[in-house]
C-alpha cells in the first residue's frame, strides 16, 4: 500500500525564516504597466496596494535547482512529498498599517499548519504559510497562505474542454474590471513574481501532465484583480483585513470579469468570473 501524504510530514517542522526587501518602486511601477494603469500604483513613500507585496521578498532558485514542473525541488516551506503537485487556495491577510515603497521592510515566515484531507481525486494535503511584515520596527501586515498538495502518483483532475474566447460574463456588481489574458500577460506576471510553475507558460505540459485545456491563469493574478476593485471604487478607503478563496481555474483567452459589491458601509464581496463560472475566485474585504 503506498503511504499516505500524512507520514512524509510527520517530522516536517521548518524553521522560521526572516528576509528583507528595500521595496524598490521599480515592481511596483511594472504591475501598474501590466494592468494598464495610466501612472504607477504608488510613489516612493506612498501606501502599497492591498496584496502588492506579492512583487517583493522574492526568492529567484538556482535554475538546476527547479523541478519539472517549474517549482524549486526544496525549499523551506515546500513539504517532503513525492511527485509533489501545487495548487494556490486562498488565504487572509490583515492590515494593521500598510508597507511604505521605498522603504525597508522586514518578512517573517513561518509553517502554521499542515493538514491531511481526502479529495475527489485522492488525499491532498494543505499547508498554510503565515508571514509578518515589518517596517520601521512595528508590525504592519500578518498574513496566512493556504496552499494545497498532492501527489503527482494520484489521478489527474478532470477539467473542461478548449476554452471559449468569445463569450461574456455579465456583471452583477457595480465595481466592475474585465481582462482576456494573453500568453503575454501570463509570462509578464509569472517574470515580476519569480513563478516559474510551467502551467503559466508551456502549453503542452498543461494539457498533458497536469490535465489542463490551455494555459492557467495564476491564482495571485485572480486574487490581485479582485483587490484592484477596491483601490478604484474606493481609493479613499484603506483595507483593514481580507480574505480570498480560488474555487475552479481560469485559462488564457477566456473573458474574466472581477466584480465587486459594497455593503454596509465597511465591507465589500468580490468575485472574478467567466461565462462558464461564476466563483472562479472571491473575496471580501473589510475598511477601517
Amino acid at each position: 500500500m503506498p503511504s499516505s501524504l500524512a507520514s512524509y510530514v510527520e517530522a516536517w517542522h521548518p524553521e522560521p525564516d526572516t528576509c528583507a526587501d528595500d521595496l524598490p518602486p521599480g515592481p511596483t511601477a511594472a504591475l501598474s504597466a501590466l494592468l494598464d494603469l495610466p501612472g504607477t500604483a504608488a510613489e516612493p513613500g506612498d501606501p502599497l496596494p492591498p496584496l502588492w507585496h506579492w512583487l517583493y521578498f522574492l526568492h529567484w532558485a538556482p535554475q538546476q535547482d527547479l523541478g519539472p514542473d517549474g517549482h524549486p525541488r526544496d525549499a523551506r516551506f515546500l513539504p517532503p512529498i513525492p511527485a509533489r503537485r501545487r495548487m494556490f487556495a486562498g488565504g487572509r491577510c490583515e492590515i494593521i498599517q500598510p508597507l511604505r515603497l521605498a522603504a525597508t521592510a522586514e518578512r517573517v515566515s513561518s509553517l502554521a499548519a499542515v493538514t491531511p484531507k481526502q479529495g475527489r481525486t485522492g488525499e491532498l494535503l494543505f499547508v498554510t504559510e503565515r508571514q509578518e511584515f515589518r517596517q520601521h520596527g512595528r508590525t504592519c501586515l500578518v498574513e496566512e497562505q493556504d496552499i494545497v498538495y498532492r501527489s503527482g502518483e494520484g489521478s489527474t483532475p478532470q477539467h473542461p474542454g478548449m476554452p471559449e474566447d468569445s463569450s461574456v460574463p455579465n456583471a452583477e456588481g457595480p465595481w466592475q474590471l474585465r481582462l482576456q489574458p494573453t500568453e503575454t500577460l501570463l509570462f509578464r506576471f509569472s517574470a515580476l513574481t519569480a513563478n516559474a510553475h510551467r502551467i503559466h507558460y508551456d502549453t503542452p505540459y498543461c494539457r498533458d501532465v497536469e490535465g489542463y485545456p490551455g494555459l492557467v491563469v495564476h491564482g495571485p493574478l485572480l486574487a490581485l484583480l479582485m483587490l484592484e476593485l477596491v483601490r478604484r471604487g474606493a481609493p479613499e478607503r484603506q483595507v483593514r483585513s481580507l480574505s480570498y478563496r480560488l474555487h475552479r481555474p481560469a485559462f488564457k483567452g477566456e473573458h474574466l470579469l472581477a466584480d465587486g459589491t459594497p455593503s454596509d458601509g465597511c465591507r465589500a464581496r468580490l468575485r472574478v468570473a467567466t461565462h462558464r463560472e461564476g466563483r472562479h475566485a472571491t473575496a471580501e474585504v473589510t475598511f477601517a
